[in-house]
């Protein structure tokens, strides 16, 4: 069956938060869909003009949080309220402190968040890539030192409903389960 428009259903997109502050030091997060890690230790997001947009310009940094099921509700504000009209992190009620390692906040009641310096900016595409410099994950979301999916339970926009979905179980293990269609 043909679905008609031109909405997308790329999965998974992420629910990722981008902090920066902006040049009087006020803290505002963003919410992004189109993430992903482009490198070792890079990643890259497609923006549009945004209030963060302006302040990763100023600032030569960001933070990236990790949305997760426990925090859909500030997630969301994140991605509806424009930093230009309202202090997003003040509605939401969210504690910031300044990242060790980079020029942005970090916002603590997300579990998971990547300390980054801007490497490129392209205005004309939309196009931020970063270099990950530390990343600061709580206690309670790891397993032997690592991060643990199963206990950070982040959660992806899923744009064929408008929702949000949590990432699920282990299903197989990679470079390993189709080892047994190698030949011989």
């Amino acid at each position: 069956m043909e679905i008609p428009g031109n909405k997308s259903v790329m999965t998974p997109e992420g629910v990722y938060i981008i902090a920066t502050y902006d040049e009087n030091g006020v803290p505002n997060a963003m919410n992004a869909a189109w993430g992903v890690q482009c490198g070792e230790g890079e990643i890259a997001f497609f923006l549009g003009t945004h209030k963060t947009t302006e302040n990763l310009k100023a600032t030569g940094a960001f933070t990236v949080s990790f949305g997760t099921a426990d925090t859909v509700e500030i997630s969301d504000y994140f991605g509806i309220a424009t930093g230009s009209k309202v202090n997003k992190i003040e509605q939401a009620g969210v504690h910031v402190h300044k990242s060790a390692h980079v020029d942005a906040p970090v916002i603590e009641e997300y579990p998971l968040t990547l300390e980054c310096t801007v490497e490129l900016f392209d205005e004309e595409h939309g196009l931020l890539v970063g270099k990950a410099v530390a990343e600061q994950a709580d206690e309670s979301i790891l397993t032997d030192d690592h991060v643990d999916l199963g206990k950070l339970r982040p959660i992806i926009f899923d744009p064929s409903v408008n929702g949000y979905r949590v990432i699920g179980e282990q299903v197989g293990t990679a470079w390993h389960d189709g080892l047994g269609l190698m030949k011989k």
